[in-house]
């Protein structure tokens, strides 16, 4: 799972959430550390649900790319898909290990989230390299974008690790570079890759909300009950940072949105 900025995406308050010295001081929640914010039992079971979903998305993206590097065409290419892959499973481990640090069952943890994520990425699977570079640019930017606004409200701790994990693993400046020469060679290209951009973006929001739905306690966090949540106004705001961020994305790949 990657976060895959363009040089001209602006800050979200999660990405702004990493940078502490531009940051607005944090309140509530967002103002603690692990171990205070750990002693209420509903956010605690918020963080395990949210460290579970990022690692198992970030074993799902080691073995994506994995696979991706079979199509490349070069072996250059499969090289460099294979040094990404690499951090993605450094991602995991992370994860996992911060999961066994607070007492927690990494597997158990990941579990609940295995069947959705599978299912997204049935249903989004590429036809070739160059859909797969776009999903992993477009779509997969979108789930961390999602991320990144429930991070800005976690304790400072878990904060961090999200956002670390969802650093960039190379795969933007590639993907971009490899989806316009593809254009360029052959416009047609263009069209048939907007529409694909487009079914990720309805699929990877759809994704997202379905995991928080079936999960009560990521669900209460995000709604208000738990870490300075959102309200309904604010949930609209998130989704029309995470739109623009899209389109953003989209523009640099040279496709319409």
């Amino acid at each position: 799972m990657r976060s895959m900025e363009t040089p001209d995406t602006p800050e979200t308050p999660a990405t702004t959430a990493g940078d502490h010295a531009a940051s607005p001081k944090h309140t509530g929640i967002a103002a603690q550390d692990w171990d205070t914010a750990a002693a209420d039992p509903q956010y605690r079971a918020a963080v395990v649900d949210l460290l579970g979903v990022l690692a198992y998305g970030e074993l799902a993206a080691f073995e994506r790319l994995a696979e991706d590097a079979k199509l490349a065409p070069t072996l250059e290419d499969k090289a460099e898909l294979a040094k990404m892959a690499s951090a993605e499973f450094h991602h995991f481990e992370r994860l996992r290990g911060r999961l066994s640090a607070i007492g927690e069952d990494p597997t158990a943890a990941m579990e609940p989230f295995a069947a959705a994520l599978d299912g997204f990425h049935h249903q989004t699977a590429p036809s070739d390299w160059l859909e797969g570079l776009v999903k992993a640019y477009v779509g997969d930017s979108i789930a961390s974008d999602f991320y990144r606004e429930v991070a800005a409200r976690l304790d400072a701790d878990t904060r961090d690790l999200v956002l670390q994990v969802l650093d960039d693993t190379g795969h933007a400046s590639f993907a971009v570079e490899k989806v316009r020469a593809a254009i360029e060679a052959d416009p047609r290209v263009g069209g048939r890759l907007a529409l694909w951009a487009r079914r990720l973006m309805g699929e990877a929001l759809s994704q997202a909300q379905r995991v928080v739905a079936d999960r009560d306690a990521l669900s209460t966090m995000l709604v208000g009950g738990l870490a300075d949540g959102f309200d309904l106004a604010e949930v609209g705001r998130m989704f029309s940072r995470i739109t623009e961020a899209h389109t953003k994305r989209m523009a640099a790949l040279g496709l319409a949105a």
